[in-house]
């Protein structure tokens, strides 16, 4: 996103006025309108999932700053979604992923005489985990490695798919995950040991009639048959598989760490730890010492300054997106990092203030990006998304 030529509420401009796709009672939305508040602007507009997915084009004014928010978490913007009003269900991704890109570039189309905060291409490659890799690899941010990277990628039909890909490319521990899944749905983390052991990690359970839901307990699938029929009922939803990196501990606990990035700048991180391979807090999950994990890098001869430059990097992947949430994976040791996702919808983390010196100090993450609105509105740059989605090259920048 590039700065316009005018600062809102300063003497060369008007203060913006935010409209905010959303869902009304949702609490993203209710957080975001107590950061306008505070920054003394008047109440965000919100126009509804429901009318947008509804069929009632969007209608925005002139000169509106525009944020998209998630979509999550109203049973009947689900049912729109997926086809289903039960967010727990797994299945449905793909079709969650159809609806919600044609969603947000109606609203980039409605929008077109305003300031867009969130690029509708760039929600499409950031909602699919093999296209986010593969651009991410293609500007050497460093990734885990994955054979389902890009769109030219071999087809995942099922778990004989994914057990040869494993096998190819030596991935004895991966993470098999839904193409366009969130919030840890449908992702096993699997170790394969020879023919017929199999074990894999999952929040995925089975319920009547067979379908898939998403539970919040965390098990352990010991048979390849049980992995497989989980595996060839995601398949149809699309699948990326990619390298199960070891990850750096804190008091015993596997960690890692969501990052915020507003404007290009890390604003805000907090540790995740877990005695699981999913540190997602729902899950179990729990907050880390932000402070003892820079410390631990410090004395590895990395250095905090090296994880937040691999998390800038990764989000001006996206420049027409002003805010993103970074999952960067330390490797055993705290002395590399990798990127493991960027969400579109990750700044929510209540309570949680910026970084000394990251210019958010004292402002949650909703307040980070009105202020940083506030500073400089940016307007939206029509262009393609970048040709790194096409590279079908090796992998030079994974890790392996």
């Amino acid at each position: 996103m590039s700065p316009s030529t005018s600062r809102p509420g300063s003497a060369d401009g008007p203060a913006p006025r935010f409209a905010v796709v959303g869902n009304p009672a949702n609490r993203r939305v209710a957080l975001f309108q107590d950061a306008v508040a505070a920054a003394g602007l008047p109440a965000a507009r919100v126009v509804p999932w429901l009318d947008v997915l509804g069929g009632r084009a969007p209608a925005f004014r002139p000169g509106e700053t525009v944020r998209i928010d998630s979509p999550g978490e109203d049973p009947a913007v689900e049912r729109l979604l997926r086809g289903a009003g039960d967010a727990t269900r797994v299945e449905g991704s793909a079709l969650w992923y159809e609806r919600f890109t044609a969603a947000v570039r109606e609203v980039g189309r409605a929008a077109a005489d305003c300031v867009l905060l969130d690029d509708p291409d760039e929600l499409a490659v950031l909602f699919d985990k093999r296209l986010c890799h593969a651009v991410l690899n293609g500007a050497g941010v460093p990734v885990p490695a994955s054979p389902t990277s890009g769109p030219t990628a071999p087809a995942v039909r099922g778990w004989a798919d994914v057990r040869e890909l494993l096998r190819a490319h030596r991935m004895p521990r991966a993470f098999v995950k839904l193409a366009h899944g969130s919030s840890a749905s449908g992702v096993l983390a699997v170790e394969t040991a020879g023919p017929g052991r199999v074990r894999a990690t999952t929040s995925v359970e089975r319920g009547a009639r067979g379908r898939l839901y998403n539970s919040l307990r965390v098990r352990s699938c010991t048979t390849e048959t049980e992995v497989a029929s989980i595996v060839d009922a995601l398949a149809p939803d699309g699948l990326h598989v990619e390298r199960w990196l070891p990850k750096a501990a804190q008091r015993g606990r596997a960690a890692d760490l969501r990052v915020i990035v507003v404007g290009g700048r890390v604003t805000h991180a907090v540790v995740r730890t877990s005695r699981s391979p999913m540190t997602n807090l729902h899950l179990g999950g729990t907050r880390g010492d932000l402070d003892e994990a820079r410390a631990a890098m410090a004395a590895a001869g990395a250095g905090w300054a090296e994880a937040v430059d691999v998390c800038e990097r990764a989000a001006a992947c996206f420049p027409r997106t002003l805010c993103v949430g970074v999952d960067l994976l330390p490797a055993v040791g705290w002395r590399r990092f990798a990127v493991c996702e960027v969400n579109a919808f990750g700044d929510l983390l209540p309570r949680l203030t910026g970084l000394p010196g990251s210019g958010a100090e004292g402002l949650d993450t909703y307040a980070a990006q009105v202020a940083a609105v506030q500073r400089s509105v940016q307007h939206p740059v029509r262009q393609p998304v970048r040709p790194a989605v096409q590279r079908t090259t090796r992998n030079h920048h994974a890790i392996t």
